[in-house]
């Protein structure tokens, strides 16, 4: 059997106590309605001044349930403690069932000295001396019998105090649990108010929510009906009747328009008396932003646009300097906003020979445009769906949906969640309507983002091409970089 020694006892002693505070939970503040005070008392706390919202209340509440269930493993340390209890007891009857083996042993020792003693008597010579050793031994063992039994009895006391130790911690964590399981009701029961509060809240919203609802719905319908009856009064028919009237009303226009224009091109040659090779060709398409104009022959003895040189210039108003378009060298070129209220020149190289084309007047702005603008300023973000349809000058075969961003520090291309280009406003940045490429040049334009990576994007419309331009030029202003085309820079004073 395995001896307890008083080390072993005082080691149990010291390991005791710790163990019970490292298995015990004890609560601080899990609930806001209640705190330990002085002698694990439980006492009111103050109320929360911070207003939590309904959602963080209910999870708060929800997190303290859960850590009040798992304050209930003080009763596993009761058993724990009772175990403890149950193996000192064995210990002690084991310490006593060998105190009576230990009484039999003396018992039989003796009457075996005495049987040897009676022995000796009756013997002579070399068995006298081997009963007289025998003696000897029989003694010896009376001795270490008699040690043995003091070592019972101090392991019997230590015994003792252990089993005494382990019930007065049992009985200890009796309290403990007793206290702990009061402790828990009281929370138990707080949880239960405030999820009674919370529900109540809840129903409470819900029913606030369902008759603002129902109350935004009767005004709507009470709008609706105004609306139907500001209708009925004025007379939806009529109300077509005057815009069909209109729309016809804008096709005469703009077909007077046209015919107006094209007297004053006959006009202007006229009074410039040029020379008979301007009737070769003529500039075709509207003189406004958001069009394009096109170099078309009028004459069958003239020479095919293919042979000759083709250059684009910008004047003024009032006759000034003329400013070459720089890659403007296509028989299209659309006019981007830096060209509004400015007179634009084609001229052609044919055989040695110059022919020059100008509009009629300055280009006029594209309606609606400054405030829509103007409304775009206010974002700090605006998206513009782009298709990407050359890279480095390269023709890039792929129409998918890319998306630009014009932002008040940067302009950022990108597909997807992938970023493609991304730059802020620099001199070495250009933004400009593309100088070429058809009918759908007034959708495109042209985007260096830095030296050697440059990009030609098409818009879905006109009007998203130009209020980019537009819009990244403003952004630009704003952070001292004037944005423009190339060769552009140096006029943007003007």
């Amino acid at each position: 059997m395995t001896r307890v020694s008083r080390e072993f006892g005082d080691t149990m002693q010291k390991e005791a106590v710790p163990a019970v505070s490292a298995d015990v939970i004890f609560a601080s503040g899990r609930f806001p309605n209640y705190k330990i005070g002085a002698n694990n008392q439980i006492t009111d706390a103050k109320d929360d001044p911070k207003v939590m919202t309904m959602k963080e209340v209910v999870a708060r509440e929800t997190a303290q349930l859960l850590e009040q269930q798992k304050r209930l493993s003080v009763r596993d340390l009761a058993s724990k403690f009772e175990k403890g209890l149950a193996a000192a007891a064995k210990l002690s009857e084991e310490a006593r069932l060998r105190e009576a083996a230990s009484l039999e042993k003396h018992v039989l020792l003796k009457k075996l000295r005495d049987a040897l003693e009676s022995l000796k008597g009756r013997v002579a010579g070399r068995n006298k001396d081997d009963v007289e050793e025998a003696i000897a031994m029989v003694e010896a063992l009376a001795v270490q019998l008699t040690e043995r039994e003091g070592e019972l009895i101090q392991e019997k006391a230590e015994v003792k105090k252990l089993a005494s130790f382990l019930k007065q911690a049992s009985e200890d964590a009796k309290t403990l649990v007793d206290e702990e399981r009061a402790f828990a009701r009281a929370e138990i029961d707080s949880a239960r108010a405030a999820v009674q509060r919370v529900e109540e809240a809840l129903q409470e919203h819900e029913q606030l929510s369902r008759a603002s609802g129902r109350q935004d719905l009767d005004e709507l319908m009470k709008e609706v009906q105004e609306a139907r009856r500001i209708k009925m009064l004025h007379q939806p028919s009529k109300v077509m009747d005057m815009e069909l009237e209109l729309r016809a009303l804008r096709i005469q226009l703009a077909e007077k328009s046209k015919r107006s224009l094209q007297l004053q091109k006959e006009l202007a040659i006229s009074k410039r008396g040029e020379d008979r090779l301007s009737y070769f060709y003529e500039l075709d398409g509207s003189e406004v932003l958001g069009s394009y104009l096109q170099i078309k022959p009028c004459s069958d003895n003239a020479p095919e646009l293919s042979k000759c040189s083709i250059q684009w210039f910008r004047l003024s108003s009032e006759g000034g300097k003329k400013e070459l378009i720089s890659g403007a060298t296509k028989s299209v070129y659309a006019p981007e906003p830096f060209d509004v209220g400015r007179i634009l020149q084609a001229e052609i190289i044919s055989d040695g020979q110059r022919i020059t084309l100008t509009t009629t007047g300055a280009i006029d702005p594209a309606a609606g445009l400054g405030s829509y603008v103007e409304a775009l300023v206010r974002k700090h973000d605006n998206e513009f769906n782009v298709v990407v349809s050359q890279i480095n000058g390269v023709d890039h075969p792929s129409e998918s949906i890319h998306v630009l961003h014009v932002g008040k520090m940067r302009i950022k291309l990108r597909k997807g969640k992938m970023t493609i280009a991304k730059e802020y406003y620099s001199t070495l940045m250009q933004f400009c309507g593309v100088r070429g490429g058809g009918n759908a040049a007034a959708q495109a334009s042209f985007w260096q983002a830095m030296q050697g990576l440059s990009f030609v994007l098409a818009f879905e419309s006109e009007r998203e091409r130009n209020a980019a331009i537009l819009l990244a030029r403003r952004f630009a202003f704003d952070c001292n970089i004037m944005l423009a085309g190339p060769d552009n820079r140096s006029h943007l004073g003007t």
